[in-house]
């Protein structure tokens, strides 16, 4: 996968942006999913809903913990991940093609300059 548009924050979500949308992909990156465990279910937000960059935005649960989702950005959720509800284990698999979390009209674009590029996520887990 091409990193160039995509960005990371600390608590291991990710956010794939275009450059002529302000539609975002948003979900975890495989570092937290490998971390996680076996993920048996996701609750994610409803469509329609605001998200606030930082604040929880919904759940995920493994064989052995739940953990709180973050949002890297603020917006609007315009779709969810439907295919999540009967296949939890697609964030296991391929958490960053079938298995992301929602797609969100941005509020802010300027939220993306703060999140971290793929080369700086990478060396921040190569030291966790």
């Amino acid at each position: 996968m091409n990193f160039e548009r995509v960005r990371f924050t600390k608590e291991h979500e990710w956010v794939r942006f275009e450059e002529d949308s302000d539609v975002v992909t948003i979900g975890i990156t495989d570092f937290a999913s490998s971390e996680l465990g076996d993920i048996v279910f996701v609750e994610l937000p409803a469509v329609g809903s605001e998200i606030k960059a930082g604040e929880q935005m919904g759940t995920i649960e493994a064989v052995k913990t739940v953990a709180d989702i973050f949002a890297p950005v603020s917006g609007v959720v315009k779709q969810a991940n439907a295919e999540l509800e009967d296949n939890p284990e697609m964030v296991n698999r391929s958490p960053y093609e079938e298995g992301w979390f929602l797609k969100a009209q941005i509020a802010n674009p300027d939220e993306l300059e703060r999140l971290m590029k793929h080369e700086e996520y990478q060396e921040m887990v190569g030291k966790e």
